[in-house]
């Protein structure tokens, strides 16, 4: 018997976040909103997600803050 099954972490581009100023690299710009959540799937078919947490991302660095 053939199974497939897969876990991960994904991630997903909820749109356009805050205009705030990065802590880390100090640039004022639009952030990204982001959910990440952990995911296991059967036959390429998700079955369960779990952990999961919206934040927004610098567009500059990267730098991540909860939203």
């Amino acid at each position: 018997m053939l199974l497939f099954f897969g876990y991960g972490t994904k991630q997903q581009y909820l749109g356009a976040g805050q205009v705030r100023t990065c802590p880390r690299c100090h640039n004022t710009g639009q952030w990204n909103r982001m959910r990440e959540f952990k995911q296991f799937s059967l036959f390429f078919i998700p079955v369960a997600r779990w952990k999961r947490r919206v934040f927004e991302v610098c567009g500059i660095c990267g730098t991540a803050v909860a939203a």
